[in-house]
């Protein structure tokens, strides 16, 4: 069962609606009290909370009530989740892991986790992820595996790293998810479960507070039901909203890669890919098949190990080693990848990327933003990802390895259902480079409207 399955199955929870349902005379703290108790309660949702935090999140909606329509908090009272990953004062925050109980507890919020309380959100808990974020499919050993929504009748892999996040959006149990994404862990999971996923330009949230993968590659950023609830949220974790206007398709000029991104494509992604982008060529975009060979040269420029590895290993290896066994080792292995790598081979990859970063952007210089598919497959079953650590590696590479190319650019990009109905979900990402974001997200509403007819 695909889209149509997903949205019976679910119940959708968007910024919009939530209004509406309050301007009919419900409340926040009803509505809030209602996603808590399914959260508990519904089969569905096992896995996808590490913590939940029922008092202060009620507490919130209490206060959004009395205070009445605030229109310079638009999120305030709404329920929304948080990836195991960011600080909450007086807790150890354990990414994922297990190893990490009997850390010191956070003696401050995350920034973003401030921000939404600032901003008044309802956070309603933390939610499960892929062991110190190391991977793409979202299996977690340790707190279980959240199902991803979008096929009840298999039990589907959700994506990851942000996999309860994403599955806590498809369930209708938030109207949006703070995630993080250093290879594509906001938009993979996204893509997997019909949902939009945003990754910001580096620099524009802050990551202080949260748990790092790889400091050169981490950014943070929402899920949600669609590109204007994605952007509503960014607008808090950023501390300022991005001057968005949605651009009309005709006119834009848009890059359609043809180096690495295109290979492997499953049967139904490739279709859905194509249908996308003629209805965009329909509407007006001018779309430019180009070789992209940058993209091809990735792998090579991030030898040895890779940057995530190595600075993976620099910041938590000391603990993962005494964790042993107690480790994923499909995550510590990974990991391992940077134990003894060189600050001569690390800083040369860190120049080979800056190099790459200047003459990628020179080519892209022209075009209003890139286009791909997001992952080159549907959601796969857990039960054969999990099979063996063969088939494990060889889904996790090609999940990661499409939305990799943006944050190895330091760019942006979102993600976007353009599936046909009652087909599983196939995200479309649309990227860009630094700094671009408010670009790219006028082009993902543009987008998102084309595809929706």
């Amino acid at each position: 069962m695909g889209t149509d399955g997903w949205r019976m199955v679910s119940r959708m929870l968007t910024i919009n609606g939530v209004r509406e349902r309050v301007a009919g005379g419900e409340t926040h703290e009803a509505i809030v009290a209602e996603v808590l108790e399914r959260g508990q309660s519904d089969p569905a949702a096992a896995h996808v909370f590490t913590a939940t935090y029922a008092e202060d999140a009620l507490a919130a909606a209490r206060a959004a009530d009395a205070a009445g329509r605030q229109p310079d908090r638009p999120l305030a009272g709404l329920p929304v989740t948080i990836k195991d990953l960011f600080d909450v004062a007086g807790e150890t925050t354990l990414s994922g892991s297990i190893v990490r109980k009997g850390e010191p507890a956070a003696e401050a919020d995350a920034d973003v986790v401030a921000r939404l309380r600032q901003a008044g959100v309802a956070i309603t808990g933390r939610t499960n992820m892929v062991e110190y974020a190391l991977g793409g499919i979202g299996l977690n050993p340790h707190y279980g595996t959240p199902r991803n929504p979008a096929d009840p009748n298999v039990d589907r892999v959700p994506g990851g790293s942000s996999s309860g996040a994403a599955v806590s959006v498809g369930l209708g149990l938030a109207v949006a998810a703070v995630g993080s994404d250093t290879a594509g862990s906001v938009r993979i999971p996204a893509a997997f479960c019909g949902l939009v996923g945003f990754k910001p330009t580096q620099r524009r949230v802050s990551l202080a507070g949260g748990v790092e993968l790889s400091r050169s590659l981490d950014s943070v950023g929402p899920i949600a039901n669609s590109v204007a609830d994605c952007l509503a949220l960014d607008a808090v974790l950023a501390g300022a909203p991005l001057e968005v206007a949605e651009r009309p398709l005709s006119g834009l000029r848009l890059a359609a890669p043809q180096t690495m991104v295109l290979d492997d494509l499953e049967p139904a992604v490739a279709a859905a890919y194509e249908q996308a982008l003629r209805t965009l060529a329909d509407a007006g975009a001018t779309i430019e098949e180009v070789p992209l060979t940058q993209l091809g040269q990735i792998a090579e420029l991030n030898q040895p190990s890779g940057l995530s590895p190595i600075e993976c290993w620099a910041a938590h290896g000391e603990l993962v080693r005494a964790g042993g066994p107690d480790v994923d080792p499909r995550v510590s292995q990974r990991m391992a990848l940077g134990d003894g790598i060189s600050v001569a081979d690390y800083l040369a990859i860190q120049d080979r990327r800056a190099s790459w970063i200047t003459g990628t952007e020179r080519a892209l210089h022209d075009f209003d933003a890139v286009l791909s598919p997001t992952v080159p497959m549907v959601a796969p079953p857990i039960a054969d990802v999990d099979a063996s650590d063969e088939a494990y590696f060889h889904a996790n590479r090609l999940a990661l390895r499409n939305p990799f190319f943006v944050n190895w650019l330091d760019g942006c990009a979102i993600s976007v259902p353009c599936q046909a109905p009652g087909e599983l979900p196939v995200g479309l990402m649309i990227a860009g480079t630094q700094g671009t974001d408010a670009r790219i997200a006028g082009i993902a509403l543009a987008v998102e409207a084309a595809l929706a007819r």
